[in-house]
């Protein structure tokens, strides 16, 4: 079989130049379209649950929340197994699914069944996915620079500007906010006065609730013309939440500022973020979606970070604390020039060796053509250009150099033969 390849890739030389023209052609393009990475993405083929149960133990969490949810998402088709996690007020699932099968359509399954499981979790707790990212889906982190801003004011600007401007990025999963204040009205009831009101923490609550509402009514038509109707309830201020009535005691609303007090705070925090010493910073991390090229969303983001720039406060701007950008950079020009010094030198050694060089020139001419058609299977295997497989690359150049000598070593020997047994025969006709 391999004698008849060769043989008629002898006879057939320009139709083999045009394949393998067309196979670098084919591999240039094949390089432009890979998505290029520092690191390869290991991690597992996973669909994260998360169930946030505030001011509740892992304890409790454990038992109503994670226990249930962990005994029904086993039974999904094609699954390694179920992790649980419980701590204060959340609980995290970690379904793991076989390496072939597809993340959205794990997600689907998963969302079925949460569908059906939700009604035996207690009332009010709703579990929502994580984000469509992976473990090293985490490409750019950047903080605020606002001297002349507090924590709530730049926590809110990265809530309701920043967030949602570069979620509409391609290829970006979730901006995870984090440091800061969250801004959130909160209201201090006192016992003593609920106690002789006669009152209850629920009562109140459900005053709160209904009164930060907005109702329809209904359209009627007035001398040929249609009016509707509507009610707004948003509460907007602490004097419109101190004004709510709970109860009406002989014929005397009950309002929550007589039994509570009511003031703009910040929502409980677990931790904070310090950079570099120097004091609080507020920021956001960019999550990178599922099989995205990592290299073309950073870029991506940044230009809309200084898109977004451009309406920010005096004095704000952007300053970034991680970019894989500068790690991917570095990584690929360091692989690139190792590749073109093994190319260089293996070229040399190549020419010094065989001293031949149309022998040398047709075992340079599989260097590129290799590469090319590497980066050709690398994207029907779904593999990046990363630190692992751009060396693996590199160290194939010198397998793939000793192929090429061995043959045209062994074929320059036997048309020597050749040569010398026709010019035995030419010498021994003329006599």
């Amino acid at each position: 079989m391999v004698h008849r390849i060769i043989g008629w890739s002898l006879h057939n030389r320009f139709i083999v130049l045009v394949l393998s023209a067309a196979l670098l052609i084919w591999g240039v393009f094949a390089v432009k379209k890979n998505p290029i990475d520092a690191i390869p993405d290991l991690s597992e083929n996973q669909v994260i649950v998360f169930t946030e149960w505030m001011g509740r133990g892992p304890q409790l969490i454990e038992d109503q929340i994670t226990y249930p949810l962990v005994t029904n998402l086993q039974g999904l088709p094609k699954i390694k197994y179920v992790r649980g996690t419980s701590m204060f007020g959340m609980s995290f699932i970690y379904v793991i699914f076989n390496d072939d099968v597809d993340v959205y359509w794990g997600r689907e399954r998963v969302l079925e069944r949460l569908s059906t499981v939700s009604r035996s979790l207690p009332t009010g707790v709703s579990p929502q996915l994580g984000p469509d990212g992976t473990g090293v889906g985490h490409i750019l982190w950047y903080t605020l620079d606002a001297p002349e801003m507090d924590l709530g004011e730049q926590r809110a600007l990265q809530d309701w500007y920043i967030k949602f401007a570069l979620q509409n990025v391609e290829g970006v999963s979730e901006i995870a906010s984090f440091g800061g204040f969250q801004k959130q009205y909160q209201i201090t009831v006192d016992p003593n006065k609920l106690l002789y009101y006669r009152l209850s923490i629920p009562q109140v609550m459900s005053a709160v609730r209904l009164n930060n509402n907005e109702s329809g009514g209904r359209k009627f038509e007035l001398s040929d013309i249609g009016y509707i109707i509507k009610t707004s309830g948003y509460l907007q201020s602490i004097e419109e939440i101190e004004n709510i009535p709970i109860k009406n005691q002989g014929s005397i609303p009950i309002r929550v500022s007589d039994i509570a007090s009511v003031q703009m705070t910040g929502e409980t925090r677990l931790g904070i973020f310090d950079q570099d010493g120097e004091g609080e910073r507020v920021g956001g991390i960019v999550v990178m979606r599922y099989g995205e090229n990592a290299a073309a969303v950073i870029e991506k983001v940044k230009a809309k970070m200084s898109e977004a720039a451009k309406g920010f406060p005096k004095g704000v701007k952007f300053d970034i604390v991680y970019d894989r950008g500068e790690l991917i950079q570095e990584s690929v020009d360091s692989i690139k020039h190792t590749l073109i010094e093994e190319m260089i030198v293996v070229s040399l050694v190549v020419i010094i060796f065989l001293f031949h060089w149309r022998s040398a020139l047709s075992i340079i001419i599989q260097i590129p053509i290799t590469l090319a058609a590497s980066f050709i299977l690398l994207n029907a295997f779904g593999i990046s250009s990363n630190i692992m497989s751009l060396t693996g690359i590199a160290l194939a150049i010198g397998v793939i150099v000793d192929n090429g000598i061995i043959m045209s070593e062994n074929a320059y020997k036997h048309l020597s033969q050749r040569y010398e047994q026709w010019q035995q025969e030419q010498k021994t006709t003329s006599l």
